[in-house]
């Protein structure tokens, strides 16, 4: 008997017909929610009680959903994707409802967004582009990232890969992870505690998990001791940044610039004073949304969900 599944996770949703067969071929109807970037506990307690598994995006996939969908149908789910925290493990643990993540799928494809937000911000090429588009010729003055500095918050898959990145581009590194020892296989790596040498930085970039530990990490009191022209990169998780003491320092100017593709809400409200800073960059929390990616994100949640559910038809 075929199982229904939900899908809410944006990416998966933009190819869905790629993975209607494959779904199929392991006994899943797959069915595509109307969802920008997230649902609401609302409309999720509402729509999972009729479907046996989800493969979730970054909705709030909390106690009272979980344990409203299980008054249902629902038996089983999957995280599409690495970040987990806005999945309430613990909730389905004690619910027995069986759940996991999709890690080490596109490390490779955020750090690539990673570099080109920071060769992005080092000679404002989204400025210039705007300005000829406007019918301008403007030519900012950009910086060498040859001997630059740039800090890297997580060492995970993503981390790790934009360390690459970032040292091919001839840059020192600075990492900062409290879950990984040492140099991590790159020989002669900096470490740090964070916010150590936080003043020595020309860039941070936010590769890392959220957690309770490190929620607005980066805060006035830390921005404060950046130096003047500090330019902040974002492939997290918006929440590790108080949004409203970073635009504070881009008003003031502290802050160069900064490239975003998350943020604390999202969509980005329509009256956020960031959409006022010309020279950030903003994306869409799109970072892992490749063609290649997506596919071998979906085909392993597939996969996963599929087990989950013949095993517990057993």
């Amino acid at each position: 008997m075929m199982k229904d599944v939900l899908v809410t996770c944006p990416p998966m949703l933009g190819q869905f017909d790629l993975f209607v067969e494959f779904a199929a071929e392991r006994g899943l109807t797959l069915h595509r929610a109307e969802v920008t970037q997230v649902l609401s506990e609302d409309e999720l307690c509402a729509l999972l009680p009729g479907y046996d598994g989800w493969i979730i995006g970054d909705d709030p996939a909390t106690r009272r959903v979980f344990e409203t969908a299980q008054d249902g149908r629902l038996s089983a789910a999957v995280k599409w994707g690495i970040g987990v925290d806005n999945v309430d493990f613990a909730a389905c643990k004690d619910l027995g409802i069986p759940i996991i993540n999709t890690p080490m799928m596109f490390g490779a494809e955020v750090a690539d967004v990673a570099t080109g937000f920071v060769i992005g911000l080092a000679r404002e090429l989204f400025v210039i582009d705007r300005g000829v588009r406007a019918g301008g010729w403007p030519k900012p003055a950009g910086i060498s990232l040859t001997g630059k500095r740039a800090g890297v918050v997580g060492l995970g898959d993503i981390g790790r890969n934009t360390v690459t990145r970032l040292r091919a581009l001839g840059m020192d590194v600075v990492a900062y992870d409290p879950g990984v020892e040492g140099d991590a296989g790159f020989a002669g790596l900096q470490r740090a505690a964070w916010p150590d040498a936080v003043e020595g930085l020309d860039f941070i970039v936010f590769t890392c998990a959220l957690n309770q530990h490190n929620f607005h990490m980066l805060n006035a009191d830390v921005l404060a001791k950046c130096k003047p022209g500090i330019r902040v990169v974002n492939v997290a998780r918006g929440p590790l940044i108080d949004e409203a003491a970073l635009i504070a320092a881009l008003q003031s100017g502290h802050v160069h610039s900064a490239a975003l593709d998350v943020f604390e809400d999202e969509p980005l409200p329509m009256d956020s004073p960031l959409r006022g800073m010309e020279r950030c960059i903003f994306g869409s929390h799109n970072g892992s949304n490749t063609v290649d990616a997506v596919i071998r994100a979906s085909h392993e949640a597939i996969d996963r969900l599929a087990g989950f559910l013949q095993a517990a038809g057993d």
